[in-house]
């Protein structure tokens, strides 16, 4: 591996994920442009994000397979050519139905990205994964918050509004950190396929059917659904709240961000299960507060979600590849699939309570803005049952941990 520039593919990575991250923000601020241009409701709405994240969780999956087989370098072409005709499927649709398609692909690119880059980067810094794979998920909050604060701008951009194409100039900024990261990995020498844990398929296969990885898919599930259905729902739960909602998100993930670069301290002194469960229970107190606040008080309980979340992705990879090391690329790729395919099936779902929540608000003779708000808070209360079951496993998994070192 003398020849391979680590420093190089780590960035390159990064930039992957920042296309990965303005994915997921750029789409949480165009759904209310969505819903008008395409007369679309919520469920609808939430069906775009389901495809948007189904592809996911396929491109992982299939990915963990793909990566002993092939290698990094050819999964990351693969992530550049979907992600390429996503973004311009996208930027040139013309119904909901080649959204959904478009949006696919997109997904499919971003999940090709954490196929690809997570056993990479453990690969390259085999004694420090934990520290270097949460250096590398800055960029999902950092991109998330960068991609908030320029779909705010766009959006309140008089002069781009007037154009009638806002929405479509929000996507074709994903194709920025895009063309970016082709640049920085085109012609780079690869690390050799040895981030299965150097151990066999079947290896990797008893390494995924242990209880103890596959208690932690569950938690994988919860995780990702506290951290990103929320997220992804920003602006139709925090809309008729009195704040502004890309901006909260901005905040919310700059602070992912600011914590995720300075996780190695912290995980070294909680350990990765007392970080997990604290995030667990600190997630569950913002999400009850956002669910019963308006106004300012929206802005405080959002600074409690981000603190709990923060460190929920990359610490269950970390944990995995630390204490499962048998599972392998294919277990790593398959930990972050679930979630994913996780969250993608809770869209619709979400989309279906906020509009059983505007139209119970609507029967009782609320204003518009009193039945989005409480379809809002309604929706929030509905959420926090991820955190509130993670609070009980994460809590048990400490203990469990604690006696098996003992």
């Amino acid at each position: 591996m003398s020849n391979v520039n680590a420093q190089r593919l780590f960035t390159a990575s990064c930039f992957a994920l920042v296309t990965t991250a303005f994915a997921f923000a750029i789409r949480a601020g165009i759904l209310g442009e969505l819903a008008l241009k395409f007369g679309l409701t919520d469920t609808q709405l939430g069906y775009i994000n389901q495809m948007a994240i189904l592809g996911f969780p396929i491109a992982t999956m299939v990915g963990g397979w793909l990566y002993n087989a092939f290698g990094a370098k050819r999964m990351m072409y693969l992530a550049l050519s979907t992600h390429l005709l996503g973004i311009l499927m996208t930027i040139f649709a013309g119904d909901f139905w080649t959204l959904l398609l478009s949006n696919f692909f997109i997904g499919f690119g971003n999940g090709t990205v954490e196929a690809a880059c997570n056993p990479m980067i453990s690969n390259m810094f085999k004694n420090n994964q934990t520290t270097m794979l949460n250096r590398f998920h800055v960029w999902f909050p950092g991109g998330i918050f960068l991609g908030a604060l320029i779909s705010q701008f766009i959006s309140n951009s008089d002069f781009i509004s007037n154009t009638g194409f806002g929405w479509q100039i929000q996507i074709g900024v994903m194709l920025i950190p895009t063309v970016i990261y082709a640049y920085l990995f085109w012609g780079q020498s690869f690390p050799e396929r040895e981030a299965a844990g150097q151990a066999t398929v079947s290896e990797n296969l008893k390494g995924i059917f242990s209880p103890l990885y596959l208690f932690m898919i569950f938690c994988m599930v919860l995780t990702a659904n506290t951290e990103l259905s929320t997220q992804q729902w920003v602006e139709r739960l925090l809309g008729s709240a009195g704040a502004q909602p890309m901006l909260i998100l901005a905040m919310v993930t700059g602070l992912m961000a600011v914590g995720r670069y300075f996780a190695g301290p912290i995980v070294h002194r909680l350990n990765p299960t007392g970080v997990l469960w604290g995030g667990s229970i600190i997630a569950l107190l913002g999400i009850f507060l956002m669910s019963q606040s308006t106004g300012p008080m929206i802005y405080v309980s959002a600074i409690l979600f981000a603190i709990g979340v923060c460190y929920f992705w990359p610490t269950m990879l970390g944990f995995t590849g630390e204490n499962i090391p048998k599972s392998g690329a294919l277990g790593m790729s398959l930990m972050g699939g679930a979630g994913m395919f996780a969250v993608s099936m809770v869209q619709p779902i979400v989309g279906g309570w906020l509009d059983a929540a505007r139209e119970a608000a609507k029967a009782t003779s609320a204003t518009p803005e009193a039945a989005d708000l409480a379809a809002g808070q309604a929706t929030l209360t509905h959420l926090m049952i991820f955190p509130a079951i993670l609070v009980v496993a994460f809590g048990g998994l400490w203990f469990y941990m604690r006696g098996r070192k003992n």
